[in-house]
């Protein structure tokens, strides 16, 4: 089986690579690992704030499921602010990765992880995920949707510091500042980019040698853990359905030696 899969070549990465925006998570999450300066901008518009102090930007920071069986993610961008508040953003290209049932997951998920044992409660910082679409995913036409729990007698907010943010990929208004980024993160071009902290990192990625290749680079290697972990579930299936050792289900299948030793050590 694993004959099959093969990694694009450079060549194949690049061209990919000149078509790609910011609303295609693979380029997103390379612009923005440890780019505080992107990160700001982005969070002060979103947020509608001017003052965003950014300490830590990763990207594809992996939350697992403590719960034997549970399901795990992988943030595109998890982001740290100096006062302590945690933002997931994530980007959507289908209405389907942006399900408000996935947003409420990766909320529960950032306060788990949150949390230290003993820790007060009140002490859980405030949470955003941000899921960037692609689409008018709320279908209301409007830049942002803004999801907060309310108490439905009175309709006052209850205050426990989770917050979802929508916001509309397809949004047009060059006038104004959601508009602005939304047209930058639809760009495949630096030169045709409102905002200089987006338009920098773009060109580097995308103009430069170094950038290229750096990029040609990541996207190979996500390219080969998204095998592995494909061969994984299949293996594991395997092992389930036909009762077979790890091994057994590896050889029926023709997995190389190189990737049973990187698998052999998940299981």
């Amino acid at each position: 089986m694993s004959d099959t899969v093969k990694l694009n070549s450079e060549e194949e990465n690049l061209e990919l690579l000149e078509g790609f925006t910011l609303l295609d998570d693979e380029f997103m999450t390379i612009v923005f690992d440890r780019n505080t300066e992107a990160t700001e901008l982005l969070l002060n518009i979103i947020l509608g704030r001017n003052d965003m102090e950014v300490t830590e930007v990763v990207e594809q920071r992996e939350y697992k499921n403590p719960v034997t069986g549970g399901r795990s993610i992988k943030l595109d961008i998890y982001a740290k602010g100096s006062d302590g508040k945690v933002y997931d953003i994530e980007v959507q290209n289908e209405n389907a990765g942006a399900d408000v049932r996935r947003a409420r997951f990766h909320s529960s998920m950032l306060d788990t992880k949150m949390m230290k044992e003993k820790q007060k409660f009140k002490e859980l910082h405030e949470s955003y995920v941000i899921f960037i679409t692609k689409n008018d995913y709320m279908k209301m036409g409007l830049p942002l949707y803004h999801v907060e729990r309310t108490i439905q007698e009175s309709g006052a907010l209850f205050g426990d510091g989770a917050h979802i943010i929508y916001v509309n990929g397809s949004y047009k208004n060059d006038s104004d500042p959601v508009g602005k980024l939304m047209h930058d993160f639809r760009c495949t071009s630096a030169v045709d980019m409102f905002y200089q902290e987006l338009a920098k990192p773009v060109r580097h990625f995308k103009e430069t040698k170094g950038g290229r290749s750096q990029m040609s680079k990541a996207m190979e290697e996500r390219i080969n853990r998204e095998r592995i972990e494909t061969l994984f579930g299949v293996v594991e299936d395997l092992m389930e359905a036909m009762k077979m050792t790890a091994e057994q289900a590896m050889s029926m299948i023709r997995i190389s030696d190189e990737d049973k030793a990187v698998l052999s050590k998940r299981f």
